[in-house]
């Protein structure tokens, strides 16, 4: 970390953000090389396992890195504004015991939990996604172990080595994940080649020998995240060997005494529960439409089978349509539509990462202008970002489902279909997760717990009714999500102005970039329907979406949607305010 006259050099939230952005959109990238290809080798049927592995995972790594990194966080960011910088120093110190516990706790739970979860998901079937679990369960207890360094990063603003950090995850996620999904399908294929069976059990064409290559195939996909995790952690920890955090001698000889290490543990712990409760109950979101569209569908299968085979008699090649394969493979569709949604929340979470030490150190100075700025520019570059974002999902649903999951054993009529639900919903999900941490910043970490579990409420009721109708089936999840986080961030929204007695400008903040995005996407939609009548449409959906990107950008600066103090939070922000001012794009 660099220092500047005695000092730590603090990244502003714009600049924080755009390096966690950078490390996302390089993330992401590296992401869909990953999961893309994947998706090819081991079909939805195979990407069912792989997302059953996650939504054990998912829960469990929220108990292990959920709530603590946020605490950490905060209160880092408060003493170094009241500049108790051996308190600091504590609190990394009290970290490193609560994670090394959590980190364990959550690794054992995962591995007891497996097999209840998958009999009772997929009941005749369960045994095709424990691989899947085992091999991602060590990745918890490495994720707790990032944690301890990210948070206390995060509070100092300092988000580079998360960014870094999160990219080496991807990397090796790539790198050891697909390499050995691809090599596992290939040495069963040779086995049947030679002998007729796969893994000793005779099968009886190819067709069947790679599906019987899929649950372990998925299990090595799935050990990339475990050895992600692995290097991850790796490099914070040298990382902080070798750089520290800044704070110097000279700092904390000025430092007033830092409180008893039991008062830190204990007010880390009040502080983090409720987070953790918080981020533990969105991410049973995922073990939530694991378990209820995979078992609702299994109900269907045995209740009502002939209208939900007929609905997808013509998209569901033969080999799956078994009633042991479809819910997987209907839950494989979902899954991969669900890694397009969670593309725009994955962005917006770096703003609300960034934004928490940002508005947590105006709430602490009481000065109401600062407050209302902080808040301002975090809810306008969430929203120039997730409203376009989602609408665009949405309207290109069906093209960009047809370009990505083009096989038909990947099922991309099914995925579109889902897509146009999850990304309105992408919208409400995206913007969620920065006004939750607005409001843990102002100090009522409670507020996002509670919200999230009248959402989850309603997404497990909205799922169940929904999936058991058979001419919905598998919408009925995307249309829960919709509706949990619709209702959710409209409720945070409410609160978070609420608690501040903060009054915005919403026209700028929401309407303004509503109506670009219902321009640059309108028409890009009526160019992409004109176009694919001359072209190829995976190449009229790709024009049309750049041209979007491009139109977008227009009608920011043409309807003035960025201020002065957005941009000037931005690396060299001064000297791109004066370009900008000499057009009068900006207000």
């Amino acid at each position: 970390m660099e220092r500047q006259k005695g000092k730590v050099h603090r990244q502003s939230f714009l600049h924080g953000a755009l390096i966690l952005v950078m490390a996302i959109v390089i993330e992401k990238i590296i992401g869909a090389i990953y999961k893309i290809p994947l998706s090819w080798v081991i079909t939805s049927l195979g990407y069912g396992y792989f997302q059953n592995a996650y939504s054990v995972y998912s829960p469990m790594f929220s108990i292990a890195t959920a709530g603590f990194p946020i605490a950490i966080s905060r209160m880092v960011s408060e003493n170094y504004f009241r500049g108790r910088y051996r308190d600091i120093r504590q609190i990394h110190k009290a970290s490193i015991r609560i994670f090394l516990v959590l980190g364990v706790v959550s690794l054992t739970l995962m591995l007891l939990l497996s097999q209840p979860y998958t009999r009772f998901v997929l009941r005749g079937n369960a045994q095709e996604a424990l691989p899947a679990i085992y091999a991602i369960a060590p990745a918890v207890f490495f994720a707790s172990m990032m944690s301890i360094y990210r948070g206390y990063y995060e509070g100092l603003r300092n988000m580079t080595p998360t960014a870094i950090s999160e990219i080496i995850e991807a990397v090796c996620k790539l790198l050891f994940g697909l390499t050995a999904a691809v090599l596992i399908v290939n040495s069963g294929l040779k086995e049947f080649a030679e002998s007729g069976t796969v893994y000793g059990i005779k099968e009886a064409n190819e067709t069947y020998a790679k599906i019987a290559t899929l649950p372990y195939a998925a299990a090595g996909a799935i050990f990339g995240v475990t050895l992600g995790g692995f290097f991850g952690f790796l490099f914070l920890f040298f990382y902080h060997k070798k750089n520290g955090d800044g704070i110097t001698p000279e700092m904390l000889h000025d430092s007033p005494r830092p409180m008893p290490m039991h008062l830190t543990m204990s007010r880390l712990i009040r502080t983090a529960i409720p987070i953790a409760i918080g981020s533990l109950a969105i991410n049973l979101s995922a073990f939530v439409d694991g378990m209820l569209l995979q078992g609702r569908i299994g109900d269907l299968l045995k209740t009502n089978a002939a209208t939900l085979l007929g609905m997808y008699s013509s998209v569901i090649p033969p080999e799956y349509a078994s009633p042991d394969k479809i819910a997987s493979f209907l839950y494989g569709c979902f899954g991969n539509a669900y890694n397009l949604f969670m593309l725009v929340p994955a962005i917006t979470q770096a703003f609300g990462v960034s934004a928490l030490p940002s508005v947590t150190e105006a709430w602490t100075s009481g000065n109401t202008v600062h407050i209302r700025r902080s808040m301002e520019s975090v809810l306008r570059i969430v929203t120039l970002i997730t409203i376009p974002s989602g609408i665009g999902l949405s309207v290109f649903a069906m093209p960009i489902a047809s370009l990505i999951y083009s096989k038909s054993d990947q099922g991309p009529v099914i995925i579109g279909k889902i897509l146009i639900i999850l990304g309105l919903a992408s919208i409400f999900a995206a913007t969620s997760t920065p006004v939750d941490s607005m409001l843990q910043a102002v100090g009522r970490v409670d507020l996002p717990v509670k919200l999230v579990v009248v959402g989850l409420a309603i997404k497990i009721i909205t799922n169940y009714t929904l999936v058991g109708i058979p001419e919905i089936n598998v919408l009925g999840a995307g249309t829960g999500t919709l509706l949990c986080y619709l209702i959710t961030t409209v409720l945070a929204l409410y609160f978070l102005f609420r608690v501040t007695k903060i009054r915005l400008n919403y026209f700028s903040i929401f309407l303004k970039p509503l109506l670009a995005s219902c321009v640059s996407i309108g028409i890009a939609w009526l160019i992409y329907r004109a176009a694919i009548v001359f072209i190829s449409a995976k190449i009229a959906v790709c024009f049309a979406m750049i041209l979007a990107v491009l139109l977008y950008a227009v009608c920011v600066l043409w309807f003035r949607i960025l201020n002065k103090h957005d941009i000037s939070m931005l690396p060299k922000g001064q000297k791109i305010v004066k370009i900008l001012e000499n057009h009068n794009w900006i207000r």
